[in-house]
């Protein structure tokens, strides 16, 4: 078996297993420039769980620092070759990834040190994530994403204003290597920026469907209360004729319903006025 070049698979971050060092600096992805790689950190005593989990691939990679976001793929989804289509040309050494993904081992410190074990297990990483990024919208990803919605695994909204909303990750784009994970706020629909600890994380792991196909399926968690713009004051006093992004939001959207309001009222009008002529 051929194996290609660090830094030559086809898009994602440049993955390193955990325990080995950040050997290919500056490799990767030339779109998205990185600071460190998601396993560059070579483990300590703290991180012993890391080797001694007693489940397969999927168990040990979900339960690595940092990736308390990603959900634990079922097997019966990944074995099912339906959900698989259109992957095979992402991924450069696809057979071998998806033959990782469903080891029924856990690595050891002897298969981290392995080169071509290094190769396989980056295109595994990024295989597995374009999986998650399908899983996490059927029905049983969503029920083990909101789980972690619920507990609030995915933090909280950053702007004082939306009152700790639950926000959901979401990628920027839905190829590998495009951009890092991002989290939205359902209430004031904006993007942040999450912890470092996170940061690593590609963002085609989760797309950009994920957040409002999972707000469309449990709508009774969609906040029903608007933002609350900022006031800016001067000691005390509002700043004339000053309007932030969320005021004018809201007008916008105001004066746009009460348009599509007068358009059916006008629509509705002409027709009662046609009514008794055809009736005649």
């Amino acid at each position: 078996l051929k194996f290609s070049a660090p830094g030559q698979q086809a898009g994602g971050w440049l993955c390193e297993p955990p325990g080995t060092r950040d050997k290919h600096q500056g490799e990767g992805c030339p779109r998205a420039p990185r600071s460190r790689d998601m396993f560059s950190r070579v483990p300590d005593d703290s991180d012993a769980s890391e080797f001694s989990s007693d489940g397969g691939w999927i168990a040990w990679f979900s339960s690595l620092k940092g990736h308390e976001f990603l959900a634990e793929v079922d097997e019966e989804y990944i074995r099912d070759s339906f959900n698989l289509y259109g992957l095979r040309p992402r991924v450069t050494h696809y057979d071998n990834a998806l033959e990782m993904i469903l080891s029924d081992d856990a690595p050891d410190h002897s298969d981290l040190e392995d080169r071509h074990f290094q190769e396989v297990y980056r295109d595994a990483v990024n295989l597995y994530g374009l999986i998650h990024a399908r899983y996490i919208v059927s029905p049983r990803g969503l029920q083990v994403m909101r789980e972690k919605y619920m507990k609030s695994v995915f933090g909280f909204c950053p702007r004082v204003l939306c009152d700790r909303q639950h926000v959901l990750p979401v990628g920027v784009s839905d190829d590998l290597c495009v951009g890092r994970v991002k989290v939205y706020c359902a209430k004031c629909e904006l993007q942040y920026t999450v912890r470092s600890k996170y940061a690593d994380i590609d963002g085609s792991f989760f797309g950009t469907s994920f957040p409002h196909i999972y707000m469309l399926t449990y709508s009774t968690q969609l906040p029903l209360d608007p933002p609350r713009p900022f006031v800016p004051r001067i000691f005390g006093f509002k700043i004339h004729r000053h309007k932030g992004v969320i005021t004018r939001k809201r007008e916008k959207e105001r004066e746009e319903e009460a348009s599509r309001a007068r358009v059916q009222a006008v629509a509705e009008g002409a027709f009662a006025d046609r009514a008794p002529r055809l009736m005649v």
